[in-house]
């Protein structure tokens, strides 16, 4: 007994080309790609996430659009919702970055604000004039006197002193105004005479070997020492950086020779 063979032919579409199922893959990954993108991006700490799924969905809604126009999916909804949810995840990513950090930065400055309450440091590195203060958290004022030309001995010169150089003193005092002692106090110097270094004149007086700080100054004491300056014969401003502690902002004197 003879079998037969049953054949059925393919559909075909109206070119007598064999229809093709939809390709709505990337449409419908659009879709759930974009949706998972734009709620991790509401809660902004996820930007991380709703960046690159958004980004994808992106991409992958807009092929989806394509493939539409081109007759090969026929989910055209479905792919113009995914593309549109991912270009909200990608504007929400952006949006949680900023916001991140702006938090991080504030929060950094509160860190900073507290550190300075407690070690008593301050931003007042701005210039300042002769005889005014430069002023700490912690109570610590310090100042520089206007300078005065100073004649250097060249039998007790040590150091510092260039020929022809001219030489000024000024008085660096120091005093607290807080209600706890401040111990150890650490003078760090640094000068320049018309923006240029200008070196601590040390002799039998002065120089950082004489720089004899109170090792604890009670509230309301105050100390004071003088050190010298080489400049050349030229120089029209004295400018002196100081630190009163590793802990503390340096203050700048500006002072007109």
């Amino acid at each position: 007994m003879s079998q037969q063979m049953h054949y059925q032919p393919t559909p075909q579409g109206p070119n007598g080309h064999a229809h093709q199922a939809p390709r709505n893959g990337l449409g419908v990954a659009a879709l759930i790609l974009g949706i998972i993108g734009a709620l991790s991006g509401i809660p902004m700490i996820l930007f991380w996430l709703a960046g690159p799924l958004g980004l994808l969905a992106l991409i992958f809604g807009l092929v989806g659009m394509s493939r539409v126009k081109k007759g090969q999916a026929t989910n055209k909804g479905v792919a113009i919702t995914g593309t549109i949810l991912g270009a909200l995840g990608i504007v929400l990513a952006v949006v949680g970055v900023i916001v991140t950090v702006l938090a991080v930065n504030k929060a950094v400055d509160e860190v900073n604000e507290e550190f300075d309450k407690k070690s008593g440091s301050s931003s007042n590195i701005k210039d300042l004039g002769a005889g005014q203060a430069a002023k700490y958290n912690n109570g610590l004022e310090v100042t520089v006197s206007k300078p005065t030309p100073f004649t250097v001995d060249k039998n007790t010169l040590i150091s510092g002193h260039t020929e022809g150089n001219k030489a000024y003193k000024v008085t660096v005092t120091l005093k607290n105004t807080g209600d706890k002692a401040a111990t150890n106090p650490l003078m760090l110097t640094d000068a320049e005479a018309d923006g240029k270094k200008s070196e601590e004149v040390a002799d039998d007086k002065h120089g950082i070997l004489h720089h004899d700080w109170e090792k604890t100054l009670d509230p309301n004491e105050t100390d004071s020492v003088e050190m010298v300056f080489d400049a050349p014969p030229s120089a029209k401003e004295l400018s002196i950086k100081i630190t009163p502690d590793i802990l503390l902002d340096p203050a700048n004197w500006k002072l007109a020779l």
